[in-house]
């Protein structure tokens, strides 16, 4: 609202408008009680629609009002004059400070003695235990007799959104809403690192502001002024404040003090303002003592005298500056209060959805994370935390999973089949060397990446890139599945991994070395949990704390980094944090900045209709943890690789699809996973590590009996196919030497009878996901032998060349019930169509688009979607709104936040 001059608001009389901002208007008006000017602060339309904050702005304003000191504005008082709240307080006359420093910077002692006034007011408002929150020059007074008075003293505590009494295991989130005109709970150019991250602002946010304001007045600049406010925000939390722009003749002793009030770590700042405020008193003396220069020596011999006067304040100095030693001796030994934990949460990018949880960069200044923007390709992202936008990283489509360097300069991701890292800074991405899809890693000091995927063992690289090694082997008679998520420890010889085994009491987190033999079976279990761990270093002198994921909960144990070995018992840090086949929703810094994700260590997902323009057209199930997904020859039920939540073991489950009934198929503690219907729809093939590694089992469909081993050995196994004529089941084989190789099982007459096994493909490169044309002529195969993953047709048996089908990249073919359409997922997730012509001779077409599709995920050991023998519905696995729409929430400091 505006007043006009000579309207009344209450018993005031309006004169005229000294100006407007995110904390109100105020207007020069005339009390006619007593007879003198006062400023009315009229205070913003949303506390009129608002009792109980306006009930606690009036609570703030009674302690406001008691400050009383010469260089502070008074508050008069608080009124209400209909629907229009307003505060009563004392006209200042004169220019702001901000106003004079448009006329150039302030003489020395000039800028002191100002100084030294708002360090007094400052100083008196913290003895009564207000903050101001909001120092600049604009809310600093001159007086035309040249006194300083600090105006609007916590108000911008009163005024903010969020409760006065803030509790400091629960800070308040730092959210864009909290913007007015500019104000971010404070001002941008003036506002401590703490505050912009979103602490709850104590008597050190006033102490970084008044040395900005010094800093100005000596320079005559702003410290930090940028052309928006999200850069003003990101220079503060980045850059120096440039003290080497300070005058010449500046004082070591205020340099001293400028580099203490402005240490962007607040348990490293100035702890109380007094300090300052004896800094200044002390320089003022000291140049007011400052002795002429001593008259030119006798040429003659002269009579004994009194000592000459600047000895004597040479040597009161020395008391003095003894005096202030043994002040800042007693203060060091101090043990600073703890810092309380700053908490703020981070959106998907506008229009986007996370894909994988987010890695905190060591040093704890960005964030990076996998997002996709609707209708595109996921993307690896990087957010520093002063800014307020994240950017993604040119070459990096179809990244999944992240790891930082040592150093934070690097991001190491999985892409397209390779292991890459890319420059945070800018460039294109590097190969390092080739790898399986769904890569964890984690980067050494001296040069060493070690990294796994979620069916298989650890291998290790150099950061520089070339030929990557075995680093542990799986142990079958522990039923281990998989070791990966390796995380390093200090010493960078040792790592934490993961085993994820199918006994529940051989799955957890282990100990590794860098130097093991790569056939050792020696195993070291630390601790038992649903996820990877990780270490954060220890910040105050003591023991370091191992974090990981435990029946959704985020636990801290501390952990004696230097002994290995744990080292107390643990503790919850944050609920509803997930883990997914071993990957936690989190991810920690050496400095004390924690992020995750609630319920994202897996993709809370769904089995979703689709037709073949994208249209969502049902659901079936609830939502859940899905994997694969395959449809009965019928078409009356579907089998999927499925857990009703993050804890719960996953099983194959089947769904009635005309009912909408969900039923368990398997019951095994051990993971079971890429069920296979045969042609009849009687049995159920499927792969499970109960018994070592992943070998082959079925089931009859129905559920009666119990599930019989199909086919054991010592490698991995993942069926695929079974051929409509039911004679042969087509399986990918994990073999040390040739990778993934794509096998053949006979499933005709007496088991005890049947030909052994026999590989269809068999090279260097990697064969997976073999589906059997309709007529069984013809397999369709996923490969990487020309460095990207591609589809590719070839006779079955084997024999004649073979037809690249996909161009760009492609996985998980499926064909259309008639055989004459094949389709595949692009890099992306985007769903293709080939249309195919078998006779006289094979022929495809160019690939043509569906529809973006929620799957990303590039592995070559999974099907994620099925399609009805017309080709007219796709039954796929669909990410849920809420699981890509949950932001990354960020606490730094996090330790102190939690109950030990």
């Amino acid at each position: 609202m505006a007043l006009a001059s000579g309207s009344h608001l209450g018993s005031y009389e309006i004169r005229e408008l000294l100006g407007a901002g995110g904390m109100g208007e105020v207007y020069r008006a005339t009390d006619p009680k007593l007879g003198r000017d006062v400023a009315i602060k009229v205070l913003p339309p949303e506390f009129a629609r608002n009792p109980e904050r306006l009930a606690r702005f009036e609570r703030e304003a009674r302690v406001l009002a008691s400050l009383n000191h010469q260089n502070i504005a008074a508050i008069y008082g608080f009124e209400q004059s209909g629907d229009v709240p307003f505060l009563v307080l004392e006209y200042v006359p004169g220019p702001t400070l901000g106003e004079r420093l448009r006329s150039g910077p302030f003489e020395l002692e000039e800028c002191l003695r100002a100084a030294l006034q708002m360090a007094e007011a400052v100083e008196e408002a913290h003895d009564k235990g207000v903050m101001h929150r909001d120092l600049k020059p604009s809310n600093v007074k001159i007086t035309p007799d040249g006194r300083l008075k600090v105006l609007d003293f916590g108000l911008a505590k009163a005024l903010d959104d969020e409760p006065a009494a803030g509790d400091s295991r629960n800070p308040p989130t730092l959210s864009l809403a909290a913007t007015r005109a500019g104000v971010l709970l404070g001002t941008a150019g003036y506002m401590a690192p703490e505050q912009i991250k979103g602490a709850i602002a104590d008597r050190r946010a006033d102490i970084w502001a008044f040395g900005i304001v010094l800093v100005e007045m000596l320079t005559g600049r702003p410290v930090y002024s940028a052309g928006s406010v999200a850069e003003t925000l990101a220079a503060v939390m980045l850059k120096d404040p440039g003290l080497e722009s300070l005058p010449a003749n500046t004082p070591a002793a205020i340099r001293k003090l400028l580099r203490r009030c402005l240490e962007k770590d607040p348990r490293r700042r100035l702890q109380a303002i007094g300090e300052a405020r004896l800094a200044i008193e002390e320089t003022l003396a000291g140049a007011a003592e400052e002795p002429a220069a001593p008259p030119a020596p006798p040429t003659a011999p002269q009579p004994a005298r009194r000592p000459l006067p600047w000895i004597g304040a040479t040597a009161a100095l020395a008391v003095v500056s003894t005096a202030l030693l043994a002040l800042a001796v007693v203060h060091f030994r101090e043990t600073p209060p703890e810092a309380p934990p700053v908490r703020f949460q981070i959106p998907a990018p506008e229009k986007a959805s996370f894909r994988v949880p987010p890695a905190i960069s060591p040093d704890g200044r960005r964030v990076a994370f996998v997002a996709a923007v609707e209708g595109g390709q996921s993307r690896l992202w990087v957010r520093p935390l002063g800014s307020l936008e994240a950017q993604p990283l040119p070459g990096t489509d179809d990244a999944y999973f992240l790891f930082w360097s040592p150093d934070s300069r690097f991001i190491g991701f999985s892409a397209q089949g390779k292991l890459k890292k890319v420059e945070v800074s800018g460039g294109p991405p590097q190969t390092l060397c080739d790898s399986p899809p769904f890569v964890s890693g984690a980067w050494s000091r001296q040069g060493v990446i070690v990294f796994g995927t979620s069916r298989g063992r650890l291998f290790r690289v150099a950061a520089a890139g070339g030929a990557a090694g075995p680093l542990t082997t799986l142990d079958p008679s522990r039923q281990e599945e998989a070791h990966h998520e390796p995380f390093f420890l200090p010493d960078d010889r040792h790592f934490l991994y993961f085993i994820r085994a199918g006994a529940a009491e051989h799955s957890g987190v282990y100990l590794g070395a860098v130097d093991a033999r790569a056939d050792s079976k020696d195993r070291r279990r630390l601790l038992g949990a649903d996820s990877h761990a990780e270490y954060a270093p220890p910040l105050d002198g003591r023991l370091g704390h191992l974090l990981f994921v435990r029946e959704n909960t985020l636990m801290a144990q501390p952990f004696d980094a230097r002994k290995l070995q744990l080292a107390g018992e643990p503790f919850p840090v944050a609920e509803r944090v997930g883990a997914f086949v071993g990957h936690g929703a989190f991810s920690v810094s050496d400095t004390g900045v924690l992020a995750w994700r609630e319920g994202a260590g897996g993709l809370r997902t769904q089995l979703t209709w689709f037709d073949r323009d994208g249209k969502k057209l049902a659901t079936v199930g609830k939502p859940g943890y899905y994997q694969n997904v395959a449809l009965s020859p019928d078409g009356r039920q579907a089998a999927g690789e499925h857990a009703p939540d993050q804890v719960t073991n996953r099983d194959i489950w089947l769904f009635d699809l005309a009912r909408d009934i969900p039923s368990r198929f398997t019951f095994h503690a051990a993971i079971d996973s890429m069920p296979v219907w045969s042609p009849d729809g009687g049995r159920i093939v499927f792969s499970s590590g109960r018994d070592g590694p992943l070998n082959l089992y079925q089931k009859i469909s129905s559920g009666a009996g119990n599930e019989t081993a199909l086919l054991q050995s010592n490698t991995a196994k993942t069926p695929f196919d079974w051929s409509r004529d039911g004679r042969f089941l087509v399986y990918a084989s994990q073999d040390p030497k040739t990778r993934l190789d794509l096998w053949v099982l006979p499933m005709t007459g007496d088991r005890a009878q049947r030909a052994p096994p026999a590989p269809y493909l068999q090279t260097e490169f990697d064969e997976s996901q073999g589906q059997f044309s309709p007529d069984g002529k013809w397999m369709a195969y996923t490969s990487n032998e020309s460095g990207v993953a591609q589809v590719y047709v070839q006779p079955f048996p084997a024999a004649g060349g073979k037809r690249q089908i996909s161009s760009e990249g492609g996985f998980q073919p499926r064909w259309r019930g008639d055989g004459r359409e094949l389709f595949f997922l692009a890099p992306g997730g985007v769903l293709m169509s080939a249309e195919i012509r078998a006779a006289p001779k094979f022929e495809s077409s160019v690939p043509k688009r569906l529809f973006q599709t929620q799957m990303f995920s590039q592995t070559l050991n999974f099907h994620r979607y099925a399609v009805t023998p017309d080709g007219k519905r796709f039954l796929m696995i669909a990410t849920t709104e809420e699981t890509a729409s949950a932001p990354i929430t960020v606490v730094q400091n996090w330790l102190a936040g939690v109950k030990r």
